[in-house]
């Protein structure tokens, strides 16, 4: 088992002393939220949970990205739900930062703790607690799951990070891998969260420009990353939320790991049905 590090945000609010101007950014092709952003003020909360907070980092905008919402939940000892989902058809993808989670899905109990992963399908009970004396934290991804006829929906499925050895891209010598939950060639799955690790100098040698939208969480350490046409240094507990085809690169310059979780769409048809119009009020 590896040792890893995840960066999970506590809160609090800055003092008055401190410079409002900061690295937050929203532009019509990415958009940038710091960790220092993730302050008292900006946490919501959510009906049938109970000792929690969750600060909202991505939510389906049209004309911006539209496939997902992601969030970090805060849930305090004791706290939790038993009915966490309330939208119909909804998929989620669960990953633990900090804290002890129990999870049930269905009849099935599973006790997670940082770098826990689990993938709950459409339709699936589930309720979760924390289990332990100290704050949990976790990402949990929400998107509608797109069935195609003939495939089933994917099981639910409950992994370990660390337990799990990444997988060099070609021709990097390991600078730069994934650490991938699921198998890419499942197409029962119509989206993936994996983990991207960068060694100090590994970059993404290209201006990646694709269909898939993005949420990158910053795990631990820092970068250049290229977003659009602009260069924008990133640490751990930033977020970065890229659009469909944002051209982005990426340059790890230490001195340690530079390592990310990742969102994105894939393994469907692009919708041709034109969205419905909306009234004109005259």
């Amino acid at each position: 088992m590896t040792d890893r590090s995840y960066h999970a945000p506590e809160g609090g609010l800055p003092p008055q002393t401190r410079l409002m101007t900061g690295r937050a950014v929203f532009t019509e092709a990415y958009a940038v939220i710091p960790g220092g952003c993730m302050s008292d003020i900006v946490a919501s909360l959510l009906p049938f949970w109970e000792g929690a907070r969750f600060w909202v980092l991505a939510r389906p905008m049209s004309g911006f990205a539209e496939t997902f919402s992601q969030y970090i939940a805060e849930i305090a000892p004791g706290g939790g739900s038993d009915r966490p989902e309330t939208e119909p058809g909804t998929e989620a993808v669960l990953f633990v930062l900090d804290g002890a989670m129990r999870l049930h899905i269905g009849e099935e109990a599973h006790d997670l703790g940082p770098g826990g992963y689990a993938y709950i399908p459409p339709g699936a009970e589930w309720r979760l607690r924390n289990a332990g004396d100290a704050p949990l934290r976790f990402h949990w991804f929400r998107k509608h799951y797109v069935a195609v006829e003939g495939l089933d929906a994917p099981p639910p499925l409950v992994l370990d990070e660390r337990e799990i050895a990444p997988v060099p891209m070609p021709d990097t010598n390991g600078a730069w891998a994934t650490t991938r939950f699921v198998d890419p060639e499942d197409l029962r799955h119509d989206m993936h969260v994996t983990i991207v690790t960068f060694q100090p100098g590994g970059v993404i040698p290209f201006e990646e420009t694709h269909v898939m939208e993005h949420g990158l969480y910053v795990l631990e350490g820092k970068a250049v990353y290229r977003l659009n046409r602009d260069w924008v240094e990133v640490e751990a507990g930033d977020f970065m939320w890229l659009r469909a085809f944002c051209p982005q690169a990426c340059y790890a310059g230490g001195p340690g790991p530079f390592r990310y979780l990742l969102y994105k769409d894939v393994n469907r048809h692009m919708p041709l049905a034109a969205p419905p119009r909306a009234p004109v009020v005259r």
